[in-house]
């Protein structure tokens, strides 16, 4: 592995990148994919990234959230989403927003919009990606040991109906 990819995984495992974090890269990512044209995340750099869009739980109204995402399958059909909120407490509330409307997400991949159907893991299943999640990205294992609830993990999937 590349010297500079465990520089940044050991900065990412940080409490301190979990306090500024949050604040900082979803907003260089909302600007940069707005000025591209959806073209490119910062953050894809180091993880494949997406666009999530959808109701916000209580509102309604459309959230847009920049993620990290464990791409599926190859096809563009599918992708894991890890709702770790850079081992901060509470559970990000783009999670909230799934759960309330699994069918009504899109996702912006590679500059296209995908509307999708999630699903929250649970179970063996969430077991098993979790192990996938922590080869993918080790810092997972310092947010999850941060934090008493269980990390939520979605799947979603290309909507076939859309």
């Amino acid at each position: 592995m590349a010297r500079g990819v465990r520089l940044i995984q050991k900065i990412s495992s940080t409490r301190a990148f979990a306090r500024i974090a949050p604040h900082v890269v979803p907003a260089m990512d909302r600007a940069v994919h707005r000025l591209t044209r959806g073209r490119v995340l910062l953050s894809s750099r180091m993880l494949p990234g997406l666009i999530l869009t959808v109701p916000g739980a209580r509102s309604g109204q459309p959230r847009t959230t920049p993620l990290a995402c464990m791409p599926e399958g190859g096809a563009d059909r599918s992708w894991i989403l890890v709702g770790s909120n850079f081992g901060r407490t509470g559970h990000p509330a783009w999670t909230a927003n799934l759960l309330a409307h699994p069918d009504a997400a899109v996702v912006n991949w590679k500059g296209r919009d995908v509307p999708v159907r999630a699903r929250l893991l649970q179970g063996g299943e969430r077991a098993e990606v979790w192990q996938v999640a922590l080869r993918f990205w080790p810092p997972y294992a310092a947010y999850q040991a941060r934090v008493e609830r269980e990390i939520r993990l979605f799947r979603v999937e290309r909507r076939e109906d859309a």
